[in-house]
């Protein structure tokens, strides 16, 4: 097969994580346009393929020129667009290229064993779940556009704004252009200190820390200001598990801890020192507590404010106790 900018005609991008497979797929574009500037790109999403519809896309053109097909959503095709696909496959070379994005799961199968038979590239858009993905994610961010991070301050832009890939990069963004030199835990909580993340992060550290107080006062701050308690309640119950996960990895170096437990280094670091003060015992009464406050905040309550004071109370007696 002829290879154009080191891409060969197939080129299989894989994994339901949508950031990564869109800048997968720019960066498929970018390198055969710089070798084949006129070729033509045809894009659709499975949806938007009738019976018929990729075959006669697949087919010459009066003039001959080059074409590249990008199939999305490719987990959804059906038996007979498959079957289209199968063939065009096959026929695949320097003037009929092949781009298929597929998020995952067996649908397509054939497909995807054509694709791999075929020599295609594969390229990996898997999810980022876990907080060390998340970091290593930031981190490669500000890498990429020639800035540094601090830990502490990857830390903060996670725990702000680290539950969706496309706004944790938009934030990174955001931090790059408006900022210079290394980037700081200052600079962070300055753009993105008031998101409810941040707010339920420090709740919880100060609960667990045994400050009812200063825990309540973020508290009634966050819920004064519009916030609402249900993703504070998941903070809590998220940073207690963490707390659990941590104290039975045992010892060992925090960076083999955090690759078993998918957590990233400072998280084991800073949950170690959580712990002291901390049982079993306390922290499953804690666990149960919290569980209680999440089923009142979804509406299984009268009082949802109440049912995380009183969760807020429970964990910092626990930790005093």
């Amino acid at each position: 097969m002829t290879v154009a900018g080191g891409i060969p005609p197939l080129v299989l991008i894989q994994g339901p994580e949508a950031l990564l497979a869109e800048r997968a797929l720019a960066q498929v574009l970018a390198d055969i346009r710089l070798h084949q500037p006129d070729i033509e790109v045809i894009r659709r999403g499975v949806g938007q393929l009738p019976p018929g519809e990729l075959t006669a896309q697949a087919s010459p053109s009066l003039f001959g020129d080059a074409k590249l097909l990008v199939v999305e959503e490719a987990d959804e095709a059906g038996e007979e667009l498959q079957a289209e696909l199968l063939t065009v496959i096959a026929t695949a070379d320097e003037d009929l290229r092949l781009v298929v994005v597929h998020r995952g799961g067996n649908r397509g199968k054939r497909v995807l064993d054509a694709l791999k038979a075929g020599r295609a590239r594969v390229m990996e858009a898997q999810a980022i779940k876990s907080d060390r993905d998340k970091h290593d994610f930031t981190t490669n961010e500000f890498r990429r556009a020639g800035r540094t991070i601090q830990p502490e301050a990857v830390r903060a832009l996670v725990e702000a704004v680290g539950s969706d890939l496309a706004e944790l990069a938009a934030a990174c963004r955001q931090l790059i252009d408006d900022t210079t030199g290394p980037i700081e835990q200052q600079a962070v909580a300055t753009y993105h200190g008031g998101k409810v993340e941040a707010t339920g992060f420090r709740v919880a550290d100060a609960a667990i820390a045994g400050d009812a107080g200063e825990a309540l006062r973020l508290l009634r701050h966050a819920i004064g200001t519009g916030l609402d308690p249900v993703p504070i309640v998941a903070v809590l119950a998220s940073q207690l598990r963490q707390l659990v996960k941590v104290g039975a990895a045992g010892r060992g170096r925090s960076a083999d801890i955090a690759r078993e437990l998918g957590l990233a280094p400072w998280q084991v670091d800073r949950a170690r020192r959580a712990l002291s003060g901390w049982d079993g015992a306390a922290l499953g009464r804690c666990i149960q507590a919290v569980a209680a406050a999440d089923f009142d905040v979804k509406g299984g309550g009268r009082d949802p404010v109440y049912a995380v004071e009183r969760a807020i109370l429970t964990i910092a007696a626990a930790r005093a106790g």
